[in-house]
């Protein structure tokens, strides 16, 4: 079956996204406010509401979070199939980054960032068709949506890491902080899918597909491109 964005000009929408590169971008993912790290270094015990509402507040202030989910669910349109990718999703950012604040991991936060912002790309490329023009053959969406997740987890357990979280109650704060970014995913992923259901029913929709979906890789691309520079120069 030919792909729906067969014959666009897929190089002059890369040469475009290069140039995106070449932008200035002040902001990182996985951040910390500053205001949100004083109070995780200061507070002590079980403090299961406020968690919550970091971990809420996290996720639904994170774009990179919000581009991959939004380039998961793009093309589905049965709740079953959403579902089934946001819980794979789910898992995998909750497992990394409950065991990795449990167990200290100490990973590179810029390489980790680096590569959820090319989870960003490989979406975009996937929604684009690209793989099967360029290659012949299709990724496994499912499995590549997991092994992602885990490191969406990373990211964000290096970062809170670096706020040192007290260690007297430190499992319930991270399993409420974990619900807290469920929750939040719950609510950007509602955002989106009323977003998307009343877009699809536009007549122009495949041909903006196209277009935001580029804007999504180019996206993605300037992720990387941040985090590695701040790579180079931190090392």
């Amino acid at each position: 079956m030919k792909h729906p964005f067969a014959g666009r000009p897929f190089l002059a929408a890369l040469t475009v996204c290069f140039a995106v590169l070449m932008l200035p971008i002040s902001a990182a993912a996985h951040n910390v406010t500053v205001g949100d790290a004083g109070y995780i270094q200061q507070i002590w015990g079980v403090n299961i509401i406020p968690f919550l509402y970091l971990g809420a507040k996290h996720m639904v202030t994170g774009y990179d979070h919000i581009l991959f989910l939004l380039g998961v669910v793009f093309f589905l349109y049965h709740m079953k199939h959403v579902a089934i990718y946001v819980s794979l999703f789910a898992i995998g950012h909750s497992s990394t980054m409950l065991a990795g604040v449990y167990f200290g991991w100490n990973v590179n936060a810029y390489i980790i960032d680096a590569i959820i912002g090319l989870s960003v790309v490989y979406k975009a490329l996937d929604n684009l068709g690209a793989f099967q023009r360029w290659f012949g053959v299709q990724p496994n969406t499912k499995v590549a949506t997991l092994i992602f997740g885990f490191f969406h987890g990373l990211g964000l357990a290096t970062k809170i890491l670096d706020y040192e979280i007290a260690a007297d109650g430190l499992v319930p704060n991270l399993l409420a902080f974990n619900v807290g970014v469920e929750i939040g995913q719950m609510m950007a992923l509602a955002v989106i899918l009323i977003v998307m259901g009343f877009w699809r029913r536009q007549p122009s929709f495949w041909r903006h597909a196209y277009s935001v979906n580029v804007l999504m890789m180019c996206a993605g691309f300037v992720l990387i491109g941040y985090q590695l520079t701040g790579l180079f120069v931190a090392g």
